[in-house]
């Protein structure tokens, strides 16, 4: 194994380095092995570990939704599920994968 004698200096988000590091401690995980394995799944996949892009659509906030928008919204669900307009869950996820590259 190779000495660990480089460093990495970053700035980084107060905000965001609390709440990574109370995760990696929760997990026994010191942040620079962290680090390290990021590092190493970069390599591995000659680039970032995961997609960056701007999603497509924005995911809808429910608590900005108005009650009476959101019985609509029921209420189109229930049509469906009553008329027979509905797949099994696993298409369903099939389907999500397939849709987001997933």
């Amino acid at each position: 194994m190779a000495a660990k004698t480089a460093n990495l200096y970053a700035r980084i988000e107060p905000d965001v380095k609390e709440q990574a590091e109370r995760i990696l401690a929760a997990l026994g995980i010191p942040a620079s092995n962290a680090i390290n394995m990021f590092y190493k799944q970069i390599i591995l996949n000659r680039g970032l570990p995961f997609d960056v892009k701007i999603p497509t659509a924005k995911p809808v906030d429910i608590a900005s939704i108005r009650a009476e928008d959101l019985d609509a919204e029921l209420e189109k669900g229930y049509a469906d599920m009553a008329a027979g307009r509905t797949k099994p869950a696993a298409q369903v996820f099939a389907d999500i994968r397939k849709d987001h590259n997933v």
